[in-house]
């Protein structure tokens, strides 16, 4: 029997988490408390989870051609808008206005999560996830992560794997 994804979240679940799990796919939550005056949000979940920032990856909004787009990158690095692009055969990337990318994803800026969002958009995995058997991403709130295999983050998001990361 399914689980009831509302259930779920009001017993402390993310409709990320809730999207794992409804998968069957394996994964880890790690949980911090989140100091509002960091000033990166990426940086802070390696630091806090004592995990390497090339493990840890920041979901961004972009607008290609028109279109939003998420892109997942390390924290260690940015994102190129041009690779980004040219990877969902577009001409033009620029970063999404926050306010937009809040209200499609359903989701608050630093907690913005590959997984689960409210209206599900192309995306692209920088090819550097491959590198790792597990990566951490955001789980659906500020101080809260998941950890899993990058291969499942792929398939789950639908993700083109492509070098879109900038060290």
């Amino acid at each position: 029997m399914a689980k009831n994804p509302k259930k779920s979240r009001q017993q402390g679940g993310t409709p990320a988490t809730v999207a794992l799990t409804s998968a069957g796919v394996a994964f880890t939550v790690h949980s911090y408390d989140h100091d509002p005056a960091h000033p990166s949000y990426g940086e802070e979940a390696a630091e806090a989870m004592g995990v390497p920032p090339e493990r840890v990856f920041k979901t961004l909004v972009a607008d290609v051609d028109g279109g939003l787009t998420v892109a997942v990158v390390p924290v260690a690095g940015s994102l190129d808008l041009k690779a980004l692009a040219t990877a969902v055969g577009g001409k033009r990337a620029a970063m999404a206005d926050p306010a937009l990318a809040e209200r499609t994803t359903g989701y608050v800026r630093g907690g913005i999560s590959p997984l689960g969002q409210r209206k599900r958009l192309p995306t692209v995995l920088d090819a550097s996830a491959s590198a790792h058997a597990t990566i951490c991403v955001s789980a659906g709130r500020r101080g809260l992560e998941v950890e899993l295999a990058p291969e499942d983050l792929a398939k789950l998001t639908e993700a083109v794997l492509a070098p879109i990361g900038r060290a």
